[in-house]
């Protein structure tokens, strides 16, 4: 037994041993296109179900949000999309880096689930989602834009004198909202008056300057010695401007006087009139799925077949940018379906000011604010 038991061990030493001698060590290169391939992967798959990294390029949501601020967007709060688009190359949206190159093929487009979240989009969340009238694009490859919430689906919405109403009650505006504003002087102010207010867009004109700023700012400025008056530029009701949502021939309205008008909501049910057709056409044509959609002369025809009354299939939200007299939101292109909602916005975790110096080029105390 005790030479059976020998010979045993010695069989299996043996084995280790071949083992160990036909195994060779992994290159260098293996070992880095393992590791890069993991990471691929890992980044990719936090991006799609966690978190994704954002950056603000347009001052449309200044004050609250600054050109040059870089976000984490939680996609865990509204749930994560199915991805629509599978051809694509990873950590990439429309181009290659860099490049003018599609980063994607659309020969596959899968039908679009949203995994569950623990929130729904609210009433001035700040939000991440795909621009809906980029019609090129497939939905998950639109160009992001971040908004606040200010009305969701069911929800009656107007903005009455520079107030947004839902729902006939004024609506809580963002403690850094932001108007434009005409700066009557005589005067050349220097770029130290601007940076002393916190100004970062003022254009001068004829008899003074042009500013975006807050109220109190505005305010302010007014005491000043050597300026005459402070006077926000605001549109007058009846108005209409021409780019504005959905029709500006049959509705004259601006950023300062639109609506009223109801948000479309999942179940939401419309007549089909030549009114509701104005309003809601976009959205039946382009945003519900239908496939084929034929409107003429106040009539509605879906597949071929008269429709006298339509259900909306999913919910919408409106979006409007904290820099009201600058920035083009629902006021312009209408509605953002729930399909293409991106995430919620949570902290800033660097900001880097574009115009700062070598000493202030980093906004130290914006790191790691929470979005509000």
């Amino acid at each position: 037994m005790e030479t059976d038991s020998k010979e045993k061990k010695s069989f299996l030493s043996f084995l280790n041993f071949k083992k160990k001698k036909d195994e060779k060590p992994k290159s260098k290169i293996k070992e880095w296109t393992d590791a890069i391939v993991f990471a691929v992967i890992a980044a990719t798959i936090i991006r799609w179900l966690i978190m994704e990294a954002f950056t603000i390029p347009t001052p449309s949501m200044e004050k609250s949000l600054l050109v040059g601020d870089f976000l984490f967007v939680s996609k865990m709060h509204y749930g994560a999309r199915t991805a629509a688009t599978p051809l694509q190359i990873p950590l990439t949206h429309q181009y290659i880096w860099g490049t003018k190159i599609p980063s994607y093929l659309d020969w596959i487009q899968l039908p679009q689930y949203r995994l569950p979240g623990f929130s729904s989009v609210k009433r001035n969340d700040v939000v991440v989602f795909n621009h809906p009238t980029e019609l090129e694009y497939p939905v998950d490859l639109k160009t992001n834009y971040i908004k606040r919430c200010v009305g969701v689906g069911g929800d009656k919405i107007e903005v009455r004198d520079m107030q947004v109403y839902i729902n006939d009650e004024p609506a809580e505006n963002p403690p850094e909202m932001q108007y434009k504003y005409f700066i009557n002087t005589t005067e050349n102010l220097s770029q130290r008056i601007f940076d002393k207010y916190d100004i970062t867009e003022a254009y001068q004109m004829g008899g003074g300057y042009l500013v975006f700023t807050e109220p109190k700012t505005a305010k302010a400025l007014e005491t000043l010695s050597f300026i005459t008056s402070v006077t926000v530029a605001e549109a007058q009701k009846g108005q209409a401007e021409s780019r504005i949502y959905p029709d500006a021939s049959k509705y004259p309205w601006n950023t300062d006087f639109w609506g009223p008008m109801v948000i479309p909501a999942e179940g939401m049910t419309i007549d089909i009139n030549d009114e509701t057709l104005t309003k809601y056409s976009y959205v039946i044509q382009f945003y519900e799925g239908n496939d084929v959609v034929d409107i003429a002369n106040g009539t509605l025809k879906i597949d071929g077949e008269p429709i006298t009354s339509y259900t909306f299939k999913q919910d919408y939200y409106f979006m409007m940018g904290d820099n009201r007299h600058n920035s083009l939101d629902s006021r312009f292109w209408g509605f953002v379906p729930a399909d293409h909602i991106v995430g919620k916005a949570l902290f800033i975790w660097m900001s880097i000011d574009p115009n700062g110096g070598f000493t202030d080029k980093i906004r130290w105390s914006r790191l790691f604010n929470l979005i509000e």
